[in-house]
C-alpha cells in the first residue's frame, strides 16, 4: 500500500511538472512576442513541445528531482533544480543550433523558457513543502494545544546557527513541548530582525526584563562558542531572572558541527571553565593512526576512554582496549559498538604487569601505537596502599616498556600528571618513576614519550562528583584548605591534546599541556552550589577539613630549569631533557641509568610483595631525589 502511495505521489508529480514545463514554453513565445502569438509561432510549438518537455523530464530524472521527499524540500533539491533547468535548457539549444541553426525560432525564446521553468518548478516544490508544513503543524498544534500548559514559553539567548537549528527542529517537531517566544543577543544590529518569524528582542543584558514581560518558563543558551567569562556573565543573568536554564553542548562537545535539541542540557562547571576549542592537526594524526592497531591501557577510565572515542574517528585497523576493571571495560566496548558504531576492537581483561599476558597480546596484535593510561591516581588511597602503586604505575609501565621494544612498537605515549613534579606524594612519585622509565629508553627504536598534565573534570578522580552529591543533600561542601589551588581541563581536551602531543615526539620528551590558570578549589565549590540554584554560605555550608594525606597545597606542571620549550601548538610545551630541576644530567646519573634503574625497581617490587610501606618510600626516594616523603601510616 505504502509503495502504491508513493508511485502515485511520483506519478503526480511528473504530471505536475509536464504541465508546469509547458507552460513554461508557452509563456516564453508570449512574453517575446507580447502576446501576439501568430500561426507560424503556435506552429512551432506544437511541433517542439513534446520533445522539449521529454528532454527536460529526463535531465530531472538524473539529478534526483524525483526521489526527494516533498515535505522535506531544502536548499539542495532547488540546487538540483537549478542544475537541471539550466543543463536541459543548455542541451535544447545546442541540438536547435546543430540541426537548424536557429532558422525558424527566436534565440531568446529558450532563455525565457529557462527562466520560466525554473520559476514554476522550483515554485510547485516549495508550495507542496509549505502546505504540508502547515497542515501538519496545524494538526499537531490543534491535537495538542500550542497555548496549552504543557508547552513552555522559551526564550533562546544567542541569535546564530544554533538558536535557529533549535528553533527550526521545533518547528518540524510539534510534539516538543516548547514554544519560542523570542531571542536575546548581544549583537546590537539583530536587536529586532526576526528568525523564522521569531524576533530578537533585545540585549542579554535585558534577559530579565524580556523573560518577564514574556511570561517565559525556560531559558536555553545556544551559544556553543561561549566560555569562561562569557559563559560565566550569562549564567549570572540568568540566574538574576529566577527561571531554569538549559544550554546547548560546547563546541569541543558537538561532532562534526551537529546542534539539536536533543543535545540540550544542565550548565555544567566545565561550561564556565574557560578553555577554547582546541584546533586540532588531524591530518597530521590521522597519518599516524589510520590503518593503524593501537593499544590503549586503562581504556575503561575517563581518560582511556576519551581516547577510544577520539582514536576511532582516525579510521585504526583495530583498536585493543586493556583494563583491569571488568566493569569499566565492558561499558566502553559496548559504548564503541552501540553509540559510536565501531567493531574493530579486542577487549582484553587483565592487569598490566602480567608481563606473560602483555608479551602474548603484543605478539598476537602487533600493535603500532600504545596509549598508557592505565594507573592507580587518587592520592590519599595509593598514599596508604604504597604497594599497589609499585605494581601498577611502575612494574606495570615497565612491562609494558620491554614489551613494545621487543615487539617493535612504532610509538609510545605514558599519560602523566602534575603531581610528578616535585612530588609529595605516593602517586606522583611513582608516575614520575614511570617517566623515568619511559625516558631511560629513548634511544631505541620506538619512539617514547610522556605526556603531563593536571586534574581532569569528569574523571574518576574529580572533586566535583563528591561536591554534586554533598550539594545535593543539603551539605556541607567539604573543602581541604581555603588556598588549595588546582590546574583543571575537560576529558575531552585533554584526550585531544594527547593525541597532538604524540605527532610532535622524536623520543624522549615530556610534553606539557598549557592548562590556563590554577583554579581555586572553594571558588569550585562555590561556582558549583550557585549552579544548583543555591547560594553558598547561606543555604549550603563550606567546611574545611584540612589537607589529605599527600595532598599539595598547590600543585606545578613544570619547574624552573626544566628546558621548558615551546611547540609549533599553541596548548603544548614540551621538556626535551627529561630532568628536572636539581637532578643530575641522564648521562652522568646512577639513578637514570638503565641497568640501574631495573635494579631499583626489582628492590620496589620486593618491597612491595612485602607490603613494606616505608621500604617502598625511602626507595621512591632514591629513584626520585625531590621527592618529599610523609609519615601517613599505610593500612597494614
Amino acid at each position: 500500500m505504502k509503495k502504491l502511495l508513493i508511485s502515485k505521489n511520483l506519478f503526480v508529480l511528473i504530471l505536475a511538472d509536464i504541465v508546469l514545463l509547458a507552460i513554461a514554453y508557452f509563456l516564453a513565445y508570449i512574453v517575446r512576442f507580447e502576446a501576439h502569438v501568430g500561426a507560424n509561432e503556435l506552429l512551432v510549438i506544437k511541433q517542439t513541445i513534446v520533445p522539449i518537455v521529454l528532454c527536460k523530464l529526463v535531465v530531472f530524472y538524473f539529478f534526483n528531482l524525483y526521489r526527494g521527499m516533498w515535505r522535506y524540500t531544502g536548499i539542495v533539491d532547488l540546487l538540483n533544480v537549478i542544475k537541471a533547468v539550466f543543463v536541459s535548457s543548455l542541451i535544447i539549444i545546442t541540438v536547435v543550433l546543430m540541426f537548424s541553426r536557429f532558422q525558424g525560432f527566436s534565440r531568446s525564446i529558450f532563455i525565457i523558457d529557462a527562466v520560466f521553468s525554473l520559476i514554476l518548478i522550483a515554485g510547485i516544490r516549495l508550495v507542496i513543502r509549505f502546505l504540508l508544513s502547515t497542515t501538519t503543524t496545524t494538526f499537531s498544534l490543534n491535537k495538542n494545544g500550542i497555548n496549552s500548559n504543557e508547552h513552555k514559553k522559551m526564550i533562546i539567548i544567542g541569535a546564530g546557527d544554533a538558536g535557529e537549528k533549535v528553533v527550526r527542529e521545533i518547528y518540524d517537531n510539534p510534539k516538543m513541548k516548547y514554544r519560542i517566544v523570542g531571542f536575546v543577543d548581544d549583537d546590537k544590529n539583530k536587536v529586532g530582525k526576526q528568525i523564522h518569524g521569531i524576533k530578537v528582542l533585545g540585549r542579554i543584558d535585558e534577559l530579565k526584563e524580556v523573560a518577564k514581560s514574556k511570561g517565559v518558563d525556560e531559558i536555553l543558551i545556544a551559544a556553543p562558542s561561549a566560555v569562561g567569562k562569557d559563559m560565566r556573565r550569562i549564567v549570572e543573568l540568568c540566574d538574576a531572572t529566577k527561571i531554569s536554564y538549559k544550554t546547548l553542548p560546547g563546541m569541543g562537545e558537538i561532532i562534526d558541527g551537529k546542534v539539536s535539541i536533543k543535545t540540550i542540557r544542565d550548565i555544567s562547571y566545565k561550561d564556565l571553565l574557560g578553555r577554547p576549542p582546541v584546533q586540532l592537526e588531524n591530518d597530521k594524526i590521522s597519518d599516524f593512526l589510520k590503518d593503524k592497531c593501537v593499544l590503549i591501557t586503562g581504556a575503561g577510565g575517563s581518560i582511556g576512554s576519551e581516547l577510544c572515542r577520539q582514536i576511532c574517528k582516525y579510521g585504526p585497523s583495530l583498536v585493543v582496549l586493556f583494563d583491569a576493571g571488568e566493569s569499566n571495560l565492558y561499558s566502553i566496548q559496548m559504548e564503541l559498538k552501540h553509540v559510536v558504531a565501531y567493531i574493530k576492537y579486542r577487549a582484553v581483561l587483565g592487569r598490566i604487569q602480567d608481563k606473560a599476558l602483555v608479551d602474548e597480546i603484543f605478539r598476537k596484535y602487533k600493535p603500532d601505537v600504545v596509549f598508557h593510561a592505565a594507573a592507580y591516581k587518587h592520592v590519599p588511597l595509593v598514599e596508604r596502599n604504597p604497594w599497589e602503586a609499585v605494581y601498577s604505575n611502575i612494574i606495570g609501565t615497565n612491562t609494558l616498556v620491554k614489551a613494545a621494544i621487543a615487539h617493535k612498537v612504532d610509538r609510545f605515549v605514558l599519560v602523566s600528571t602534575d603531581k610528578a613534579v616535585r612530588p609529595t606524594n605516593v602517586m606522583g612519585a611513582s608516575k614520575r618513576v614511570a617517566e623515568k622509565i619511559v625516558y631511560a629508553h629513548k634511544l631505541g627504536q620506538t619512539k617514547f614519550m610522556a605526556v603531563r598534565f593536571g586534574n581532569v573534570i569528569g574523571s574518576s578522580g574529580s572533586v566535583i562528583p563528591l561536591y554534586r552529591h554533598q550539594i545535593k543533600k543539603g551539605g556541607p561542601v567539604t573543602v581541604t584548605h581555603p588556598e588549595i589551588t588546582r590546574f583543571f581541563m575537560t576529558i575531552e581536551e585533554s584526550a585531544q591534546l594527547i593525541l597532538q602531543a604524540f605527532t610532535m615526539g622524536e623520543g624522549g620528551e615530556i610534553f606539557i599541556l598549557e592548562m590556563g590558570t590554577p583554579v581555586k578549589i572553594v571558588d569550585m565549590a562555590r561556582d558549583l552550589i550557585r549552579l544548583s540554584g543555591k547560594e553558598p554560605d547561606t543555604d549550603i555550608e563550606i567546611k574545611f577539613i584540612g589537607l589529605r594525606p599527600g595532598e599539595k597545597l598547590y600543585e606545578e606542571l613544570i619547574t624552573d630549569g626544566e628546558g621548558i620549550v615551546k611547540t609549533g601548538h599553541e596548548k603544548i610545551l614540551v621538556l626535551r631533557n627529561g630532568v628536572q630541576s636539581g637532578e643530575p644530567n641522564i648521562q652522568n646519573s646512577q639513578h637514570n641509568n638503565l641497568y640501574c634503574l631495573d635494579e631499583k625497581i626489582k628492590e620496589l617490587k620486593a618491597l612491595a610483595d612485602a607490603h613494606d610501606a616505608k621500604g617502598i618510600k625511602k626507595m621512591m626516594k632514591e629513584i626520585v631525589p625531590e621527592y618529599t616523603m610523609s609519615d601517613d601510616e599505610a593500612v597494614v
